[in-house]
This record gives structure tokens, sequence and C-alpha cells, in this order.
């Protein structure tokens, strides 16, 4: 158990750097992947970049917490992350996303980072 919560950690949180650099530097394919389109070179460019930082930093405090501070900080960490998610599926609920996304991604993005956090708790 041990090798998949830590392998289910760093998966997770490498996936949170992708997302981040994906956001900063493929702005318009990250948002209509994130299920509310957005023009990169509009209005939401600042947005997009936020999201693109937001997510990143995630990802490697993750990192830095599970390399230097062990599981415990970690799932403490990965349980308080999964707010992020959940707050993602009601964005795209709210700004016409399909459920689908919303959902299927972002809501099962949650359920995936608490299962993390679980299994780092038990470690």
């Amino acid at each position: 158990m041990t090798v998949t919560a830590y392998t289910l950690a760093v998966v997770l949180n490498l996936f949170c750097l992708f997302l981040g650099y994906r956001f900063l530097f493929r702005p318009g394919p990250a948002a209509a992947g994130y299920g509310a389109p957005a023009d990169p070179g509009g209005a939401a460019a600042a947005y997009l970049t936020v999201k693109g930082v937001r997510d990143g930093t995630l990802g490697v405090v993750g990192l830095a917490l599970l390399a230097f501070a062990g599981a415990r900080a970690e799932a403490w960490f990965m349980l308080c992350v999964a707010l992020v998610p959940l707050a993602d599926t009601l964005i795209v609920l709210r700004h016409g996303g399909t459920r689908a996304v919303a959902f299927g991604i972002h809501f099962a993005t949650a359920v995936v980072v608490l299962v993390g956090a679980g299994l780092l708790f038990a470690v």
C-alpha cells in the first residue's frame, strides 16, 4: 500500500504541474479541456494565467511536502487540495460546461485526490 500511496501522490502532483504548464503555454486548449472555453487573447487571459500558476504551484508544493515533510503532511495537503477540483466542478456547471466534464473530470479528480489522501494517512 505504501508504494501505491506514494505513486498516486507523485502522479497527482506531476499532473498538477502539467496542467499549470498547459494553462500557461497552451491556454486555449487548456480552457476547453477544463470545460469552460475562454479566449486566451481576450479578457480571460489573466485568469487563464492565474489558473496555470495555481495548478503548477499546487504540484510543486505537493512534491516538496512529500519529499521533505513526509506522507502525513502530504495527506493533509491533499485533503485540503481536494477542495479545488470540487470547486472546479461547480465552476464548470455554473458557466455552461457539461455535466460530463464537471463530474467526469473535476469531481472524479476530487475523489482520486481524496483516495490518495486516505492511502497516505494509512501509511
